[in-house]
């Protein structure tokens, strides 16, 4: 079957022009259709529909069909649904984070779209899958013009406090001034102390503390609860939230809970496959992906609505933010991802470890020609690596983890690797604060909070801050 799909890649310019005939004919079978029974119509069309469509795309019948906008590739084929792909865990050579066997489908659609004329719809944000539709004909839904987009809720909607207050992460990007954020995993335990002792090695030298949610599919406290224990302990907390494990309607949820909790800063991530967590025999979820989640932020934000369209008594103060990786295949493409998140409702961006200052570099030229490092904060991703046997470590199993390998020979050369993984996390510092459109860095120390402090002492940004009296960060 996937061979047949890859054809219809292949021929993805021929079948565009499929697409474009039936388009043309659709409204015209309109009258027709109503006539004899949408319902009736839909009986006798959705098994051919679902064979045909099966053979040649893979299709999985969601419903809301997008294969004219994905380069002829059906995104329900990714194992994460990931409908505004592709995600960070592209392997170096192409394969699915979760299915090595397979090439990332996206990949594919990328393929396709460069033998399209509309090759511009792939960057277009695709509306998350309708769990209603699914098995449903969308050449019926075609022919009766159900597929328009939906409109926006009025203005007005909810009510907020007038004038949005910005809270301690978004001053700092809008300073203009070099960010400092950094990533604390909740613990194992539930004694909040387990929490805030860890945390006090970042308390005053930080604009902002991740919280990360299950990362690696392992789990730990919810990061709801962990941001909720950092703002009561002064802390200005980044809530992580992670698609793999809620649907829309959990997530939404939270995201209430969060501002209730006084949390203002939102990470959208769609999350790492449970294979690679501590639990690879749940259930993952992945109703929506981080574009989509982004899109329901604002919506709650700016308009007062949940995703449903019913209305909000008060609106969340959000600062919303999302992940890129500039280090994962397709390369010279990433950047359309990025400007999906961007068009979607993300203020900042935090990279994937970045290793590699040529390949930061050139994605940076092509951030810089299109102007969005003027429409999003970028933090890029650093960190200390304590051994040489870690990195390869984090090589094999962390997914979109790009480290060249004279990193890795400097490392093993090493007589003190821990002390050398520190001094390059500081040079990678140093030089991306003479880096154009780079606004900042997200420091991830794994269970080694202890070494940022004397990170960010090194590499010069302690003292910046020092010097920099109206912004107080974090008390």
């Amino acid at each position: 079957m996937r061979s047949i799909r890859l054809w219809s890649v292949r021929h993805a310019g021929a079948l565009e022009i499929l697409h474009s005939l039936f388009m043309r004919v659709a409204p015209r079978l309109r009258r027709g259709v109503a006539w004899l029974g949408p319902q009736r119509v839909e009986r006798l069309v959705a098994p051919a529909e679902r064979t045909l469509k099966g053979l040649f795309f893979d299709c999985h019948m969601c419903g809301r069909c997008t294969l004219s906008s994905t380069g002829m590739a059906c995104p329900m084929n990714c194992p994460k649904r990931h409908r505004n792909g592709p995600c960070g865990g592209v392997a170096a050579d192409g394969s699915c984070e979760i299915d090595p066997g397979m090439r990332c489908v996206w990949l594919e659609g990328l393929d396709g779209s460069r033998r399209m004329t509309g090759a511009d719809k792939f960057a277009s944000i695709q509306p998350p899958a309708d769990a209603s539709l699914r098995g449903s004909s969308a050449w019926v839904r075609t022919i009766m013009g159900k597929d328009a987009v939906p409109q926006d809720p009025p203005p007005g909607h909810g009510q907020g406090h007038g004038a949005r207050e910005r809270g301690l992460l978004e001053t700092a990007c809008r300073s203009g001034r070099f960010v400092v954020t950094a990533e604390l995993s909740p613990p194992d335990s539930a004694d909040p102390q387990d929490q805030l002792r860890r945390a006090t090695a970042f308390r005053g030298i930080l604009d902002a503390v991740n919280v990360t949610d299950s990362a690696g599919a392992n789990c730990h406290m919810s990061s709801l609860a962990a941001s909720a224990l950092l703002v009561a302990d002064g802390y200005e907390p980044v809530f992580q939230v992670a698609c793999r494990d809620r649907n829309r309607i959990a997530m939404q949820a939270d995201i209430l809970g969060a501002a209730a909790l006084g949390v203002r800063n939102l990470l959208a991530i769609t999350g790492d496959g449970v294979g690679n967590g501590d639990h690879p025999d749940a259930r993952p979820v992945f109703d929506i992906d981080s574009v989509s989640l982004l899109e329901i932020a604002r919506g709650m934000r700016d308009r007062g609505a949940f995703a449903s369209g019913r209305t909000l008594a008060v609106r969340p103060d959000l600062f919303l933010g999302a992940t890129i990786n500039p280090f994962a295949p397709p390369f010279e493409d990433r950047l359309i991802n990025f400007a999906k998140k961007i068009a979607a409702g993300a203020q900042f961006v935090q990279t994937q470890y970045c290793f590699d200052l040529a390949m930061l570099e050139a994605f940076m030229r092509q951030v810089r020609s299109r102007g969005l490092d003027r429409r999003c904060h970028i933090l890029v991703g650093v960190g200390p690596l304590p051994s040489a046997r870690t990195a390869r470590w984090m090589l094999a199993h962390v997914p979109g983890v790009h480290i060249p390998e004279q990193i890795l020979h400097r490392i093993e050369q090493s007589a003190d690797q821990k002390r050398e993984g520190v001094k390059i996390c500081v040079e990678l510092i140093r030089a991306l604060r003479r880096m154009e459109g780079i606004a900042g860095v997200h420091v991830m120390a794994h269970r080694n909070e202890n070494l940022v402090p004397g990170i960010l002492r090194d590499s010069g940004l302690t003292q910046e801050r020092n010097n920099t009296t109206s912004l107080p960060g974090v008390t």
